[in-house]
């Protein structure tokens, strides 16, 4: 069993900034890739950013320059620093890890935008 909690979602202004953090926990055998996902209303799930193992990261090119995401391996902890926020951004965003048992997914947390 593998939980992942996520937090850090919120209500912020348009120009603003926000954090979010996943912690995994669990039978973990080997966390090779974890990354972050939103989807918003009416519209398909996407790949925000992901980091692997080894540091490489990328990034969907409407978030590069804006986000930054890191990952702490011994606490198997994934962040996303989300800087310059737009009232596109808003969506449910969704922690993801690749282990080499499965993908796991969060229970999402709602991040708002205004403008």
């Amino acid at each position: 069993q593998v939980q992942l909690v996520e937090s850090g979602g919120g209500l912020v202004q348009a120009g603003g900034s926000l954090r979010l953090s996943c912690a995994a926990s669990g039978s973990i055998f080997s966390i090779n890739a974890m990354g972050w996902y939103r989807q918003a209303p009416g519209k398909q799930r996407e790949l925000v950013a992901q980091v692997t193992r080894g540091a490489r990261s990328n990034y969907a090119d409407s978030v590069k320059g804006r986000f930054t995401i890191s990952r702490d391996n011994a606490e198997n902890t994934v962040y996303l620093q989300m800087d310059s926020l737009k009232p596109e951004d808003t969506a449910v965003y969704y922690c993801n890890i690749r282990t080499g048992r499965g993908v796991y997914w969060g229970q999402g947390t709602q991040v708002t935008v205004s403008s």
